[in-house]
């Protein structure tokens, strides 16, 4: 696969993450309950533990953060930006775990939202790794 076709679908990726964190962090500062499909209460009850702050900032707005910042990275030439792509990515990937890790053992609830973001950062870690190992500007 080609590196335009790769960091296409990368940036497709992260498009998706953006709408996920957009959405949490404008529920979050709207004060709102956000949508769960079901009916469930899971994603209330995820986004008003006390986990959804990291260092009193909203982690949505962190991940919101993270997925442009890994968008920035795939627009820029070179290896060092592919590096840069594949460690935000898997750097994510791992904070999304540890959440998923939070939600399934100490919160007890399951946000649907969230679920989605894990399963972007894992596409997108998967991305930017074969990015990065597969393409040579030499």
């Amino acid at each position: 696969m080609s590196d335009r076709r790769l960091r296409i679908a990368g940036l497709a990726v992260v498009l998706a993450g953006v709408g996920v964190a957009s959405y949490l962090t404008y529920v979050h500062y709207a004060g709102l309950q956000p949508f769960c499909a079901g009916g469930g209460h899971g994603c209330e009850r995820v986004q008003s533990s006390s986990y959804a702050r990291l260092g009193g900032i909203p982690v949505a707005l962190l991940g919101l953060g993270g997925y442009l910042a890994i968008a920035a990275a795939l627009l820029a030439p070179g290896e060092r930006a592919r590096l840069a792509a594949a460690a935000l990515a898997v750097t994510g990937f791992g904070f999304s775990a540890y959440l998923t890790y939070l939600e399934l053992f100490v919160i007890d609830a399951i946000c649907q939202w969230c679920v989605a973001s894990a399963a972007l950062l894992t596409l997108l870690s998967v991305i930017t790794v074969w990015r990065l190992l597969v393409i040579d500007d030499r």
